[in-house]
């Protein structure tokens, strides 16, 4: 059965695959119909580009599966709770819904009082516990 632990799994894999990389652990898998049309994750460091946050990636990623800028019927798992820049995007892009693992409380859109397209579904505290201990001991073993 496809749920959302079942696709957040995913997304945790591409964390856990940027964390190999020496990138903030986030990642995020983009589902269209109950199948994966776009994975990715963060890779500021490696193409040395702030934009590069997992979402961003896998947006452009799934823009092009699809072949149009728009994601309707279209849901983001991503680890971490999307940041400002990345919220935009997810809004310009009008994805149905968005499926958040843990909160970020200083850098989230959420806090910011910003929202997404009034249409996307936001459902958030998915896996929340692994998604929140692999960004906090990456930032710990680096202080």
């Amino acid at each position: 059965m496809f749920t959302d632990e079942y696709f957040m799994r995913m997304a945790f894999q591409e964390a856990q695959i940027a964390l190999e990389k020496d990138e903030v652990p986030i990642g995020c898998v983009i589902v269209a119909n109950n199948r994966v049309i776009a994975r990715a994750h963060n890779l500021t460091e490696t193409l040395n580009d702030v934009t590069a946050h997992a979402e961003m990636q896998a947006i452009t990623s799934a823009a092009n599966y699809l072949g149009g800028k728009y994601l309707i019927n279209c849901t983001l798992y991503v680890t971490l709770e999307p940041c400002v820049m990345c919220s935009g995007a997810l809004s310009w892009s009008q994805i149905s819904k968005v499926v958040i693992g843990a909160r970020d409380e200083q850098r989230g859109f959420i806090n910011k009082n910003l929202g997404l397209h009034p249409k996307t579904e936001i459902v958030s505290g998915i896996m929340e516990n692994e998604c929140s201990m692999i960004v906090k001991d990456f930032f710990k073993s680096k202080r």
